[in-house]
């Protein structure tokens, strides 16, 4: 089997991202004699900076996380709600019958800031200014500009050049986006985040700094501004002027939580996500919905074949049609739809050919209306998932991913995103812009997903891990919005089914069907698509056509953005692998 890398082996701790400058600060972390969640925290900052096109700080964070002493995984909820001015008849007013997907309306409480320091609180050793400090270091002296950071920037250039001034100023410095290995600096950014620490350490103890630091945050100087800012109009995707709805009062009312995790048992395995107010627990579905294929899934070579890719295909459709139904945050009865019974029902509708219809199941399912009017429209954007600027210029975002593992065994899997550069005008006071999650709510009230204040959207954010024989051995995920629960399926197949290991798994071929409404406006879908990447071999592709599948060829290495940590219980081996795809996801540990 070709690998791209090697898995990574050691036995002191493990980081694994979406950019080489937070793994290596986690790693920098760990060796200071930090944890796991320490470095999490760190390596979490560091990418609001080296990746700002996908994420960034008034966005969100959910993860999933053991620690060494509590073998339990908890959920960390770092997903603000809607804001109390956020009604359904607020857009009615505007004539809007979807939440446009930038600009200040469809800005959510941010959940990043307070989500990480509870996690850094609870279960860290460092000071805030120990994790705070790598992030502030790259505000201030610059970030190497990667080429997806210019491409998003030049996508948009117009939009901030007529209508985002304050986007303008931060992002086209002299007129222009940075180059590629440029230095990008943001100095305000900094300030606001030496600002904070300054408030923090007024107190003496890390916590009262750490408790300090949040206040400041959702009581302080930042709320202020946020409020101030949402109080002017701007261009949005609807192609008008709207003033956002997000105040320093829904600042302070909320705080960050931990959750149950959703555990799924398959055997020796089992599955670990967060609750359906994400689409986590559609990956459950989709390997509860295999588990009765499983004489039928193979790898020949490292690749899938044909028939696995079919079936995993059409499993996924199930899976999300029930994600459409029924998912959100509000009561979703997961032990009905990740039961076995469930499934074997579900399981019949699998046949041979590729189905082109949105079928869930349960009892009185019901799917928002619009979506009939955007089935069969193309995605704009491509194949790729979830692209951050599309090329009719709607400025749609994407996500990072980490995973940690130390010697001791304390584990994080975690996906933060929003806030991205491009989702809404730079807060000059701040340096960074508020998120557009609130675009996931649907208008149309009585669903699961529809818009209601003081609620989370249902997000794509999904953080993986799993167990073996009940202990936590593996933390996983990748970035991709509606694809990532596909991604990971890739993967999980790969090492449970086809036997390879992380960097394998992770190199081996991967593919999703848009064959379900997008989370993200336009909220388009195209029945029977299926992306795949062409290292399937053509055989395979063109086995996939003649079941019917409308097959995508996306090139040799393009889907996914997958890392992975992984630890053995018995030997304490600790293991790493990363994605080559796009050049910039790293592994890193000894």
């Amino acid at each position: 089997m070709f690998t791209t890398r090697p898995e990574l082996a050691g036995t002191h701790g493990m980081v694994a991202s979406t950019h080489w400058l937070a793994s290596t600060t986690g790693m920098a972390v760990l060796e200071d004699g930090g944890n796991a969640f320490d470095a999490a925290v760190a390596a979490g900052f560091v990418l609001q900076v080296a990746e700002p096109h996908l994420n960034g700080p008034a966005g969100q964070v959910p993860a999933i996380f053991v620690t060494a002493d509590a073998r339990t995984p908890k959920v960390l909820c770092g997903q603000g709600v809607a804001p109390s001015a956020a009604t359904p008849g607020h857009f009615a007013d505007l004539d809007l019958d979807l939440i446009p997907g930038s600009g200040l309306l469809a800005a959510t409480v941010p959940g990043a800031w307070d989500a990480w320091l509870l996690l850094l609180r609870d279960h860290g050793t460092k000071r805030l200014r120990d994790v705070l400090g790598y992030a502030i270091s790259y505000a201030w002296k610059g970030v190497p500009v990667v080429g997806r950071i210019t491409e998003t920037i030049d996508t948009v250039a117009e939009l901030f050049a007529n209508h985002w001034p304050t986007s303008a100023r931060l992002w086209l410095p002299g007129g222009e986006a940075p180059a590629p290995g440029s230095l990008h600096r943001n100095p305000t950014l900094a300030r606001t985040w030496q600002r904070l620490l300054a408030e923090a350490e007024t107190c003496s103890g890390r916590e009262e700094q750490i408790e300090a630091a949040r206040r400041a945050w959702s009581h302080g100087f930042v709320a202020e501004a946020i409020d101030e800012f949402s109080r002017n109009a701007f261009r949005d995707d609807s192609g008008r002027d709207h003033a956002g709805l997000l105040t320093g009062d829904d600042l302070a009312a909320w705080e960050a939580t931990y959750e149950d995790a959703v555990v799924t048992d398959f055997g020796e395995w089992s599955l670990v996500k967060c609750g359906a107010w994400t689409q986590g627990p559609v990956l459950a579905q989709q390997l509860r919905l295999l588990e009765g294929f499983r004489d039928e899934l193979a790898y020949v070579d490292g690749r899938p074949t044909a028939r696995t890719v079919h079936l995993a295909t059409e499993c996924a459709k199930l899976a999300f049609a029930d994600r459409e139904a029924w998912y959100g945050d509000t009561s979703v009865d997961l032990d009905l739809l990740l039961s076995r019974e469930y499934a074997e029902g579900r399981r019949k509708l699998v046949g041979d050919e590729a189905s082109g219809e949105l079928r869930p199941g349960g009892a009185d399912p019901r799917l928002p209306k619009v979506i009939e009017a955007t089935r069969g429209r193309r995605a704009t954007g491509g194949a790729i998932g979830e692209p951050t600027v599309d090329p009719a210029g709607r400025t749609r975002g994407d996500t990072v991913h980490i995973d940690v593992v130390d010697a001791h065994g304390n584990m994080v899997s975690a996906t933060p995103s929003g806030g991205w550069l491009q989702s809404s005008p730079t807060i000059p006071e701040l340096g960074f812009c508020l998120d557009s999650r609130a675009q996931m709510f649907w208008l149309e009230q009585g669903l699961p997903n529809s818009l209601a204040p003081g609620k989370r959207p249902r997000i794509t954010l999904s953080p993986s891990m799993a167990l073996r024989h009940g202990e936590p051995v593996l933390a996983f995920g990748t970035p991709g919005g509606d694809q990532q629960d596909q991604w990971q399926l890739s993967l999980w197949l790969a090492h449970t089914v086809g036997g390879l290991n992380l960097q394998e798994s992770i190199d081996a071929p991967a593919w999703h069907t848009t064959s379900f409404p997008s989370s993200f406006y336009p909220r388009a879908w195209t029945p029977k698509e299926l992306v795949v990447e062409s290292r399937i071999g053509e055989a395979a592709l063109r086995e996939l056509a003649e079941r019917g599948h409308e097959v995508v060829d996306a090139g040799p290495w393009a889907l996914g953005r997958l890392s992975a940590v992984s630890r053995d219980p018995a030997s304490g081996i600790l293991r790493a692998a990363a994605n080559p795809r796009g050049m910039q996801g790293y592994a890193v540990g000894r």
